[in-house]
């Protein structure tokens, strides 16, 4: 398949194009420089662009059969815009290119997910530091189920450099009201991947963690 990664230099969108391209995809990674995308493959293009410019995004999904995104931006405590506005625009996009399937990574403790990052985040880390960053989230969830397009938002515990496992819980029970539960990137990649041609969680918002989950206190990224 031909897939276009947005967010591909961050933690987990690197991992999303390696594991393509070991999968025999064709990738295309969308990046503001080029220079930050280490990966060289004869099936890896780069289509230099800024997520709030329509038109570059548009001329990266054009031709595509699928489109994963795992936006991301480090000002946490800065009013931002730039995840739900970049999403609008890549749904846009998508519906006038004719591209239909998106996997996105957003976070647990968005939506009905609200509260399953522990007591820490719930009640500290999220309404004190992270505000800002998780309503951007929230609007860019909503955007995504506005759409007609056949679309799963992934949403992993605290993320973690940890190396790819397999072991993976999904489903709306991840998480805990208690303690802060964690997933590699590496696994969150594999399982957004596994969900470009899977159905079992079309339109839905699945949670995922660790099989073997650690508890940990550490920042989202």
């Amino acid at each position: 398949m031909k897939l276009v990664i947005f967010g591909a230099t961050g933690g987990t969108g690197q991992a999303l194009v390696q594991q393509a391209l070991d999968r025999g995809h064709t990738v295309t990674a969308f990046v503001r420089k080029a220079s930050r995308m280490r990966i060289k493959d004869a099936r890896l293009s780069l289509a230099l662009g800024n997520v709030l410019d329509y038109g570059t995004v548009e001329a990266a999904i054009a031709g595509q059969d699928a489109v994963l995104s795992a936006l991301g931006h480090k000002h946490w405590l800065i009013k931002s815009s730039i995840l739900s506005r970049g999403t609008r625009n890549i749904l846009a996009a998508m519906t006038k290119c004719g591209v239909r399937r998106f996997v996105c990574e957003t976070s647990l403790g968005v939506g009905d997910s609200r509260g399953r990052l522990g007591i820490l985040y719930t009640f500290f880390l999220i309404p004190l530091l992270l505000y800002y960053y998780f309503r951007d989230k929230e609007l860019q969830e909503q955007y995504i189920k506005q759409s007609a397009l056949d679309w799963v938002i992934v949403r992993p515990a605290l993320l973690t450099n940890g190396k790819q496992t397999g072991a993976v819980n999904d489903g709306k029970n991840v998480g805990s009201l208690l303690f802060t539960h964690s997933i590699s990137r590496a696994d969150v990649a594999s399982f957004m991947l596994s969900e470009v041609k899977d159905d079992r969680y079309l339109r839905e918002t699945p949670g995922v963690e660790s099989g073997a989950t650690r508890l940990t206190t550490g920042f989202m990224r």
